[in-house]
């Protein structure tokens, strides 16, 4: 039975609904939720929105994290403060010293815990990389063809290295490493949401890339089973099916414009230098050469399989956005659209 779960990066929002549904568990006895900075809602004062989660401001950086582990009696721990883009005011560096130094610290924390038995990570697919010699598709025993070199998707596989070494120091800990692909669903803001919500949806001339999507309701139900249950090992999460990427612009009756491979880099420097969407090197070579993983193990190992295929959670993500056809726009249009001017016609 569970006792009492630590959960991070409880001012995101997959992570505050995971806080909430394993605090509406009555067989849990405490929820610690923490960050470095309140959840919205408890800054808003809606208490009621992370349940009976009781919050504290800790930076996983600093040694505090493992006194609120002893203090609270944790017994598992929820890790889903990997961040997936660096915020324009504290830049890529603070980015990795929170997405790696914070876990190496958590790590070190749970391995002086002698009561903590239950570690569950939220990671990526994006740590088999986007390559043009990588397979169809990926299990979880196979490598990527080129390893990360940067960005969310080097973080993650840094991390991923450190859970392995936690594992084989802590063998009487369950840890269970989750790969998820892309979130989608009405609450979800990421690199990617962005980048299908902006005004005019640049593609790679000459590339039709794969994408899969896990819904929101699916990824918190997989943490939540996690953290009540022992399942280890590592594990693709994502909903059944592909999409092109031209299949997905078409739903979202976005205008697009196909550009040069180079060109689509500028562009993107231009936009990430505004603020507008990121387009890290790693989100580069996903519209390229996109990604397909197999999910296989988790529904055998859970014996459950998610509501909704990676079509049906990004037409939910489209609808809560109340996406709509519109024109087409030229070259000219994009420049300006990108860098904030505006379409004129």
């Amino acid at each position: 039975m569970t006792h009492t779960v630590l959960v991070t990066g409880v001012s995101r929002h997959i992570g505050a609904r995971v806080a909430s549904v394993l605090a509406a568990d009555p067989g849990i006895d405490r929820v610690i939720g923490v960050d470095t900075v309140p959840p919205p809602a408890a800054e808003r004062g809606d208490v009621g929105a992370l349940g009976r989660t009781e919050f504290v401001r800790v930076d996983l950086r600093s040694p505090d994290i493992a006194r609120v582990i002893g203090a609270a009696d944790i017994d598992t721990v929820v890790h889903m403060s990997l961040v997936t883009a660096p915020s324009k005011s504290a830049g890529r560096s603070s980015m990795k010293e929170h997405n790696v130094i914070g876990t190496m610290q958590l790590l070190a924390a749970c391995q002086r815990s002698a009561l903590v038995r239950r570690v569950v990570v939220r990671s990526t697919t994006a740590v088999y990389g986007s390559s043009p010699h990588a397979p169809a598709v990926f299990t979880e025993e196979v490598e990527p063809a080129e390893v990360p070199s940067s960005g969310y998707a080097k973080d993650a596989t840094e991390v991923e290295s450190y859970i392995r070494g936690f594992s084989r120091r802590r063998p009487d800990v369950t840890v269970s490493t989750l790969r998820f692909a892309n979130f989608m669903g009405p609450g979800v803001d990421s690199p990617l949401t962005r980048y299908f919500t902006q005004p005019v949806v640049p593609t790679v001339l000459g590339f039709d890339p794969r994408f899969q999507f896990v819904h929101e309701d699916d990824g918190v139900e997989v943490l939540r089973r996690m953290a009540l249950e022992d399942h280890p090992g590592t594990f693709n999460v994502t909903g059944e099916g592909v999409m092109l990427l031209s299949q997905c612009v078409r739903r979202s009756g976005r205008p697009t414009v196909r550009v040069p491979s180079p060109a689509f880099r500028v562009l993107g420097e231009m936009a990430r230098g505004l603020g507008r969407v990121d387009f890290s090197p790693e989100q580069i070579a996903l519209m390229s050469y996109g990604r397909a993983v197999d999910a296989e193990r988790l529904s055998a190992e859970l014996a459950w399989r998610p509501k909704f295929t990676t079509a049906t959670a990004f037409d939910d993500f489209l609808h809560s956005r109340g996406l709509f056809a519109a024109t087409p726009l030229s070259v000219i249009d994009l420049l300006g659209t990108l860098l904030g001017g505006g379409v004129k016609r």
